[in-house]
């Protein structure tokens, strides 16, 4: 089975607790992810604090906690900066050698997504609970298969143009809101050996991770993002010239 991390940063729905917050993820998200994903993957799930809002040395991230790691799925929202830069190189570095990750909603301000993109990753925002639909682009992508036209979604807090990101590799995903905002949605990169995907819907206080179609995107990724190329390590090696 592909292994698979969460990592969560488990304020809003833990030491922060908001009653909005807990009434869709009363275990927290980072739990709520690993319910709908652990009949397929081998997961494990990590949070950057513990329940009482103590900072877990190195944000929970270790050298044998990505060694057994082959796709990382990264939630955050309110806490990006206490993120140690330790870990934020440990990860990004992991990325390069060819473990894919996945960064949901919030996790655009993340500093291994910014690391790992070299850009502001800024964008527009507004939270008015506006239906969105994330519209299919490309349908023949391995992270769309099995899903319309588009998913709709009653509520989402809204991201709009411009986003301060690279040109993505590959565009799956473009959400249209109520307000008229479009946001690239659903984004693939490749940094040297590892696969990224970026995906928008998730904002904390609604429950878009229970959507199935919104669960199987995230499935979809992860099975894309997997690869069982690893580099050993991340060199620039002088070699000699191949003999005949």
């Amino acid at each position: 089975m592909i292994k698979v991390t969460i990592w969560h940063e488990f304020m809003q729905d833990g030491a922060w607790a908001q009653e909005d917050v807990l009434k869709h993820y009363p275990q927290g998200i980072h739990k709520y992810l690993e319910s709908f994903l652990k009949d397929e993957f081998s997961v494990t799930t990590v949070t950057q604090f513990d329940k009482e809002g103590n900072l877990i040395d190195n944000a929970g991230i270790t050298q044998e906690l990505l060694d057994n790691t082959d796709v990382m799925i990264w939630w955050g929202h309110c806490k990006h900066g206490d993120v140690p830069d330790e870990a934020v190189k440990m990860v990004a570095d992991e990325v390069r050698k060819g473990m894919g990750i996945i960064f949901l909603h919030s996790a655009h301000h993340s500093k291994p997504f910014k690391a790992l993109m070299g850009t502001t990753c800024n964008l527009h925002w507004r939270e008015d609970n506006d239906y969105e639909r994330i519209w299919v682009i490309d349908p023949s992508h391995p992270i769309a298969q099995g899903l319309g036209e588009y998913i709709y979604l009653d509520a989402e807090e809204t991201y709009g143009e411009p986003f301060g990101i690279p040109e993505p590799d590959k565009l799956v995903f473009v959400g249209g809101y109520e307000g008229g905002e479009v946001f690239r949605s659903g984004c693939c990169w490749r940094r040297e050996n590892g696969k990224i995907f970026y995906f928008q819907p998730g904002h904390e206080s609604i429950p878009t991770y229970h959507n199935k179609e919104i669960q199987l995107v995230i499935k979809n990724a992860i099975n894309w993002c997997y690869s069982e190329y690893r580099a050993k390590e991340l060199s620039c090696p002088h070699v000699t010239k191949p003999q005949d």
